[in-house]
């Protein structure tokens, strides 16, 4: 697959990029540093060349491991993000002095002098008058002594996300679970990004676990009808002899508007399957069956972080 420009950044990025939340550990269980080292050089080797990590992922042990595979590798072979603004379960802090101490505190673990993209993360838990008047003119001051490259902003709420896509200065929306099978309602926001150049991340290609054929953890915040109609269609596509997580991540990573999907894992042999299913035709009539299978639950779903937000 052809590499597409992210937005007015002038950066290109590959169709898939790789989400290193999962080197952290934590809610994603416990992982071998080895591995999960190996499948940082593992994505490189195979084209990828964005890397998105945050201080919240296993409580800075995903920068800490990513830090480590990159010491060896030579800067100018990865773009890399991370995020100020959310550093625990419900520890959010988007003052300017923060923003300040997160960046250096990140750099210090990532081992490197700057980062290609500075995210707002998960920008709906926090009030965002003081992210368009304090937060991003701290990210844009960084950003002019060369600490960072260009600033994005990250969340659930597609409404959010459009509001603070208008705030000069932002480059880069980072959106999740709103382009996959079950949840295409990023679309109804491209219009609106595209006309004022914003590049454009997608997550969530795998719904957080609902287009798998696992199970979903307990802290999985889907309705029970989303649930339930997404491991039906699993089930079909299994007894087809196919995965409906290969399917997620080829449909994810097939339309040219959105320049790349985050696909998160700690182990190469994933990432080296993820890669191959992207580069395999996708089986339209599958697509077709599993898309009439949960059109009962398309485009729900939920709301996160305040209420005003969504």
């Amino acid at each position: 697959m052809e590499f597409r420009s992210l937005g007015r950044t002038g950066l290109s990025v590959y169709p898939v990029s790789l989400g290193a939340s999962s080197l952290g550990g934590g809610v994603f269980g416990q992982i071998d540093e080895y591995d999960a080292i190996r499948t940082v050089h593992t994505a490189l080797d195979l084209g990828i060349n964005l890397i998105d990590v945050s201080p919240f992922y296993g409580l800075t042990r995903a920068e800490q491991v990513l830090g480590k595979a990159l010491r060896s590798v030579s800067r100018d072979r990865f773009l890399l993000s991370t995020k100020i603004g959310r550093y625990g379960d419900q520890e959010f802090d988007f003052t300017a002095g923060r923003v300040q101490r997160s960046v250096e505190e990140s750099l210090h673990r990532l081992r490197v002098d700057y980062v290609d993209l500075l995210h707002v993360h998960d920008v709906e838990y926090g009030d965002l008058k003081q992210i368009k008047v304090e937060t991003i003119p701290s990210i844009c001051k960084l950003i002019g002594v060369g600490k960072a490259r260009f600033l994005g902003v990250t969340g659930n709420p597609l409404k959010a996300l459009r509001a603070l896509s208008a705030v000069p200065g932002v480059d880069v929306v980072l959106t999740y679970n709103h382009y996959s099978l079950n949840d295409t309602t990023l679309l109804s926001a491209l219009p609106e990004f595209q006309k004022r150049n914003i590049g454009i991340i997608n997550a969530g290609a795998l719904s957080q676990g609902l287009l798998t054929d696992q199970e979903l953890p307990s802290w999985h915040p889907a309705p029970v009808t989303v649930r339930k109609c997404c491991s039906a269609a699993a089930d079909w596509a299994r007894a087809q002899g196919s995965s409906i997580a290969k399917l997620a991540i080829q449909f994810s990573t097939q339309n040219p508007d959105i320049p790349t999907t985050l696909i998160g894992s700690a182990y190469p042999v994933q990432i080296m399957r993820s890669l191959q299913w992207v580069e395999e035709p996708l089986d339209r009539d599958l697509l077709k069956e599993v898309e009439r299978l949960l059109a009962p639950i398309k485009d729900q779903t939920w709301a996160t972080g305040r209420s005003e937000n969504n």
